[in-house]
């Protein structure tokens, strides 16, 4: 089982990196760890695009590394907080997506323009503005996990993005989309004037067309083929 994990939590992290999520040695995704001990993550130190299973170690709500090597991420308490809070969630992720950075800098919400930002809204995605710094004490874990609440991504304003689903997989796929939407929004915009978006009706129309969870697996399955392509 462990060396499922952390298989998972590489071949998430490699996705990240194809997509554009990259941002040097920083971001992470991880996986609850099914006998409660904590989240099976990535060691610190290296990119989104270097990760093997053997570079992802087990870590618990203290901090401590219980198996594998490697220095641990700071900002372990997003994992864990967000797993202590959500018994739903079983992945999370948590990564500097470009276009999502810029969106929330903006101030403005996402809006329903494109099928990818019909996944999240409506409602709105909720935004973190206690800090722009690192969550790196279980106290500010707990307030992102607060604002996010039962939603499926949370913005950390000036910082990042975190997302989450029942498994790694489909918390990978969020992300994905989650940055898309983004990037499709600020490309509208670009263009001048706000644009048109389906009203909340449609909007969960397409999210039960659309997002299956049939259809997430096999966009997940889509972005393992295409490390090899």
């Amino acid at each position: 089982m462990a060396d499922d994990l952390r298989a998972l939590v590489a071949t998430a992290s490699r996705i990240l990196a194809a997509d554009g999520h990259g941002d040097l040695v920083w971001g992470h995704a991880s996986a609850r760890d099914p006998q409660g001990r904590g989240v099976w993550i990535k060691a610190a130190g290296w990119g989104l695009e270097e990760v093997t299973p053997e570079r992802v170690h087990l870590v618990d709500e203290s901090g401590d590394v219980l198996e594998g090597d490697g220095p641990r991420h700071s900002e372990y308490p997003i994992h864990t907080e967000i797993l202590a809070a959500r018994p739903d969630v079983g992945g999370v992720v948590h990564v500097h997506s470009p276009h999502a950075i810029a969106l929330a800098a903006t101030g403005q919400p996402l809006r329903p323009v494109s099928h990818a930002a019909n996944f999240f809204v409506p409602p709105q995605v909720p935004v973190y503005t206690g800090t722009a710094d690192l969550i790196m004490t279980p106290a500010l874990g707990k307030e992102v996990a607060a604002t996010l609440g039962d939603a499926r991504a949370v913005f950390l304003v000036n910082h990042g993005i975190v997302t989450v689903g029942p498994d790694l997989e489909t918390a990978t796929v969020t992300a994905v989309l989650l940055e898309r939407a983004c990037q499709q929004q600020l490309l509208t915009h670009g263009f001048g004037g706000w644009p048109v978006w389906s009203d909340p009706a449609e909007s969960h129309a397409k999210r039960d067309h659309i997002y299956s969870e049939a259809a997430l697996r096999q966009v997940w399955d889509y972005l393992v083929r295409g490390l090899d392509r």
